[in-house]
């Protein structure tokens, strides 16, 4: 299908840097370490230049091997090689938003959130900006040391970037908690462990499961979700997006370590990308949990990219602000 390019309208936008983190410390199954370079045989750089964005690619950094570990004594595994990954994720986004270069986390599992978001949320502290989390997934990552079933750190970064993860990595941006649960929004949820239930009371964290999503439909999800992000004010806010590739249905995407049945069509991932780059103020963005070893001919990285494009501005028609 052909489609035309719209500039982007957000300034930051037309500059980005590309962070390689391939590691999956925090996962369940080996394989995500090798999602940063399918993305780029998939030429995600080279479609985003296409869009007028002027990439920089840092390369794959370099950490810890995974040791595919027993349980610690609290429960949990290969933490101190999970906080060394996310204390390099932090610095490195930091340094990016430092240089007011827009960091795309190419992961890598989704444990490295919590490095580039405590980065991002260190930044907006600093800055005076309000930070906005968009967590498109199938789970909602919430679960502590406590209540993990598996002990695999990529299932707490959400707890952890509110306080109530392990302290280590909870303490990463310098805060705890480092932002609120309120700048949560959580979309496409389908797979929640009971205490993780529990856990999104608690913290009365915005979700918009996949039932609400049949219910209302993407673009009032995303009406909603986005709410507050268009008029006077909005440009003090700090619109990240955490895209977890298990958020897609897994036929459409079956390149992920924990597929789960259910999730958004093509056309329903497309809007709500496009809908997020309507509003001009995506400034940082985390893509995990690709795993090209359970993918076919890389088509769930391509797939990627092309929703990707979405987000940078791409559209099927041009379309005024």
């Amino acid at each position: 299908m052909k489609r035309s390019s719209s500039q982007a309208h957000n300034k930051r936008l037309t500059q980005a840097t590309l962070i390689g983190l391939p590691t999956d410390v925090g996962a369940s199954r080996l394989g995500a370490a090798m999602g940063p370079d399918a993305l780029r045989v998939a030429q995600l750089g080279p479609a985003l230049e296409r869009l007028g964005v002027r990439v920089h690619d840092l390369g794959n950094l370099a950490g810890p091997a995974n040791p595919r570990g027993a349980r610690d004594m609290d429960g949990l595994r290969n933490l101190a090689e999970c906080l060394r990954w996310n204390q390099i994720a932090h610095d490195a986004v930091l340094q990016v938003l430092e240089q007011n270069r827009l960091p795309i986390l190419l992961g890598g599992d989704h444990t490295l959130a919590t490095g580039s978001i405590s980065a991002i949320a260190r930044h907006c502290r600093a800055a005076g900006k309000q930070l906005r989390v968009l967590w498109l997934d199938a789970h909602s990552d919430c679960n502590t040391p406590a209540s993990s079933p598996t002990g695999n750190l990529h299932g707490m970064p959400v707890s952890s970037l509110c306080g109530l993860g392990p302290k280590e990595l909870a303490s990463l941006s310098g805060s705890i908690p480092a932002l609120p649960a309120s700048a949560f929004c959580q979309i496409g949820l389908r797979s929640v462990d009971e205490s993780e239930k529990h856990m999104i009371r608690e913290l009365n964290l915005e979700v918009y499961d996949m039932r609400a999503i049949d219910e209302l439909g993407m673009r009032e999800v995303m009406r909603r979700a986005l709410a507050g992000l268009f008029g006077p004010g909005s440009e003090d806010i700090h619109l990240h997006l955490s895209f977890d590739v298990d958020f897609l249905d897994p036929d459409i995407a079956p390149g992920t370590g924990t597929p789960v049945r259910g999730g958004p069509t093509y056309r329903e991932a497309q809007l709500c990308m496009e809908m997020i780059a309507d509003t001009g103020r995506l400034a940082s963005l985390d893509i995990v949990e690709l795993n090209p070893a359970l993918d076919m001919r890389n088509q769930t990285a391509e797939l990627v990219v092309d929703l990707v494009q979405s987000l940078f501005g791409q559209s099927t028609l041009m379309r005024t602000p």
